[in-house]
């Protein structure tokens, strides 16, 4: 198995608010794997990390807190949300090599 790429500060939110975006009400364990199914490590304790980088985007709006590590997806201005998505794309796709050996080499994006 290959080492999980380190993620962290805004490519840490971009990645999270997009998840949440497309798959909707999440808890911070589901966020944990959905990020290492993704490739991505996350330094230090990651609920921790996940949780301070979800809060800096409920200020924003973007993401809103349902209840004691739930979050559900806010609302996000269309042009935030274009450069979010190519943002992720673009990290995603340099994490392909770190994803888990049990997993496909080339899924289909979003729904990964």
């Amino acid at each position: 198995m290959t080492e999980p790429l380190p993620i962290r500060g805004i490519e840490l939110r971009y990645i999270l608010t997009n998840y949440l975006s497309l798959h909707g009400e999440c808890t911070i364990d589901e966020l944990i794997r959905a990020v290492r199914r993704m490739g991505f490590g996350v330094p230090g304790r990651p609920s921790k990390a996940i949780s301070d980088a979800l809060r800096w985007e409920v200020r924003l709006g973007r993401v809103v807190r349902r209840g004691r590590a739930m979050y559900g997806p806010g609302y996000v201005p269309r042009a935030t949300e274009y450069r979010i998505e190519n943002r992720v794309w673009a990290l995603r796709e340099r994490a392909l090599p770190h994803r888990p050996d049990a997993l496909p080499r080339f899924p289909t994006w979003p729904f990964d």
